[in-house]
């Protein structure tokens, strides 16, 4: 009789022969030197090959004689040397018909750790191998496609890096010099849309032809892209999301480059432009003349009307007091009549300011003085600025009339360095604003004189009288900003400009 230590390993190899029999799996062994000493019925369905058939022959029989040598020999060197084998060889059924076989071979030893057969367990792979190659083939396509499309495409994860590009994107990342310009243009389009990109679900639109525009160093031109963002949607390739997709939401970015569109557009603006600022110029001339001639004539008058008062407390039946009286009545008479004809400025509606645009516009407005006086242009914008809310024409007035004094300043015959430099900078507040420096290397402003050359009429040049800084303080002041000459520059002057930024979700 049997002891139930005897039985149970007894019980275990029936069970696993049974296993091994049943497996959907083809599994075959073989002794040292290759002969099939057991198949399974699994190893018959896919070879065609019966047991009998396979019996005691090599597996070589499945070869399709298309199996490069060098897989063989390393396929042999590895399991001879005890170490198992996996990989993928091209086998010939019974009938002819070849597959694609994935195969496992493992060497088996006995107790003296000496190989005494081999267990080989394959599948037929054929189908897979041909999905794997369609997938690849409409990758390879898909990637084609977008690489040779005209637009610049990127995709966003949920941090804005980029996961997937194209060439095209990559020409434009060298283009603007910066390592990642998907970031700068989604910042540009959040601005524009006060911060608020469309509903963040799979296929949805977060935005569509959007315009924007970016400042690069150096002086060069701006650039002008459309851009349109969808929502996609990845699927989380991890085990524990098998039963329940999940998955994030990536942004599909597509850019087209629209800038040569835009620079026509923008010279027959700026010819416009050229003419509504000579317009206004010339009424800003007119009320200049007017207020200066009104600040003269006011002093006179206001030391007439003392004598006028003293002459009266003296005697004012006096024939010289009521003729004093009558002069004076007729000078203010003249004031009020000279200050209704100061002609008002052009209206203008309260908009939202790109700074940028504006400082660019001037510089380009003003190339003409610049070339005349011999000046070199230092431009160095932040690439992508919030907007400020703002009157635009006044602001352009008071840029025009920095850049002007700046050049007038360094315009001295003789002088030799002549470099004006234009800064842009966004500031993180609170409250967030914009900071515009201009600076000249001119012979600069006296320390005692920088808060006096913002007084009406108060000139540092000869036979010069103006309000020019007096305006622009104001311009500034009216838009809530600061307006101060910078203590720190040397060898020159340097005007800060700061503007609050336009408020998150603020509409005109």
């Amino acid at each position: 009789m049997k002891t139930a230590d005897q039985t149970l390993p007894l019980i275990y190899e029936s069970a696993f022969r049974e296993a091994v029999a049943q497996a959907d799996i083809a599994v075959s062994i073989t002794d040292r030197q290759a002969n099939i000493l057991y198949v399974n019925p699994a190893f018959e369905r896919v070879t065609g090959y019966s047991a009998v058939e396979a019996l005691g022959r090599n597996p070589s029989i499945l070869s399709a004689k298309t199996t490069p040598r060098a897989l063989y020999a390393e396929l042999w060197q590895r399991i001879g040397s005890g170490q198992s084998w996996k990989g993928r060889l091209v086998n010939r059924r019974k009938d002819g018909s070849e597959y694609l076989a994935e195969l496992l071979i493992i060497p088996v030893s006995n107790t003296l750790g000496q190989i005494q057969n081999y267990l080989g367990i394959h599948r037929d792979v054929t189908e897979l191998h041909r999905l794997e190659c369609r997938v690849n083939n409409q990758k390879a396509l898909i990637e084609s496609v977008i690489d040779s499309a005209p637009l610049a495409i990127a995709l966003l994860d949920g941090e804005d890096c980029v996961v997937l590009d194209n060439l095209e994107y990559q020409r434009l990342t060298a283009e603007l010099g910066m390592t990642e310009p998907a970031r700068l243009i989604l910042d540009a389009v959040r601005i524009d849309l006060g911060y608020r990109l469309g509903p963040a679900r799979d296929g949805a639109l977060a935005f569509s032809d959007l315009e924007i525009r970016i400042d690069p160093l150096g002086g060069r031109a701006p650039r002008w892209l459309s851009c349109t963002g969808t929502w996609v949607k990845r699927l989380d390739e991890e085990a524990d999301a098998f039963f329940g997709p999940k998955g994030n939401l990536y942004l599909l970015l597509i850019i087209k480059e629209i800038t040569r569109q835009k620079a026509q557009h923008e010279q027959a603006r700026l010819a416009a432009l050229q003419a509504l600022m000579a317009e206004e110029n010339r009424i800003e001339a007119l009320r200049e003349g007017f207020l200066a001639a009104l600040y003269q004539m006011e002093g006179p008058l206001n030391m007439l009307a003392s004598v006028v008062t003293m002459q009266t407390r003296r005697d004012q039946h006096d024939p010289m007091t009521a003729a004093l009286t009558s002069v004076l009545a007729a000078g203010r008479q003249a004031l009020e009549t000279l200050r209704q004809a100061i002609p008002d400025p052009l209206p203008e509606a309260l908009t939202p300011v790109n700074v940028n645009a504006l400082l660019r516009e001037v510089l380009d407005l003003s190339t003409g003085r610049l070339l005349a006086a011999g000046v070199t242009v230092n431009w160095q914008p932040q690439a992508v600025l919030a907007r400020v809310r703002g009157y635009p024409n006044r602001l352009r007035a008071l840029f025009k009339a920095l850049i002007d004094n700046a050049i007038e300043s360094m315009n001295t015959k003789g002088w030799q360095t002549r470099e004006l430099t234009l800064t842009t900078l966004q500031l993180v507040g609170p409250p967030n604003s914009i900071e515009v420096c201009i600076g000249d290397t001119g012979p600069g402003i006296a320390p005692d004189l920088r808060l006096k050359v913002f007084e009406p009429f108060f000139t540092t040049k000869p036979r010069h009288a103006g309000t020019g800084l007096a305006i622009a303080q104001q311009i500034v002041t009216d838009h809530g900003g600061t307006l101060a000459i910078d203590p720190g520059a040397t060898g020159g002057c340097r005007v800060r400009v700061i503007l609050p930024e336009q408020a998150e979700g603020e509409t005109e």
